[in-house]
């Protein structure tokens, strides 16, 4: 003779309440295969990464905050452009991703930054305080510090053609 048991609504929340449980522990103690790497790049710094094998293509999220550029070998350099965060997304010749990365460009550390009003400066202090024109530095003492290191670099340049 079989005795029919019925269940209370705690004995069926209860095992329902397990259950979910069970299922959120796994879900946050599982490896995830597919998930994305985060690069940190100093801005205007470069980071270097390896490829994986059989890469078609390459697709940038945001250029203007990172570029990437193709090397022999399987390796990548990752150049910080711009301030935030994108991603790189690598494709096989068959459209299926093969890599996804999270690029997030930070300021050096070594910078001090001087507000003379709304105006910006930028310097680089180790070990001590140089000019170093950074995004987001005033256009006068933007355009002036470039200007100079250009007017350095083309002297430089025609110095070394000038002795061959």
């Amino acid at each position: 003779m079989r005795v029919k048991r019925e269940r209370s609504a705690w004995g069926s929340c209860r095992q329902c309440a397990f259950f979910v449980a069970l299922v959120l522990v796994s879900a946050v103690t599982m490896p995830r295969s597919g998930a994305a790497e985060t690069v940190t790049v100093v801005l205007d710094q470069a980071q270097l990464r390896k490829l994986p094998d059989q890469v078609g293509t390459i697709i940038i999220g945001n250029p203007l905050i990172a570029d990437v550029s193709l090397q022999a070998g399987g390796t990548m350099v990752i150049t910080g452009k711009g301030y935030g965060a994108t991603n790189i997304i690598a494709l096989d010749r068959a459209g299926a991703t093969l890599m996804t990365t999270t690029v997030q460009v930070v300021g050096t550390p070594d910078a001090v930054v001087v507000y003379r009003g709304v105006d910006r400066e930028s310097y680089s202090c180790t070990p001590t305080c140089q000019r170093r024109i950074t995004l987001g530095d005033a256009p006068p003492y933007f355009d002036a510090t470039l200007a100079q290191a250009g007017t350095r670099s083309n002297s430089a340049s025609s110095a070394a053609g000038g002795t061959k």
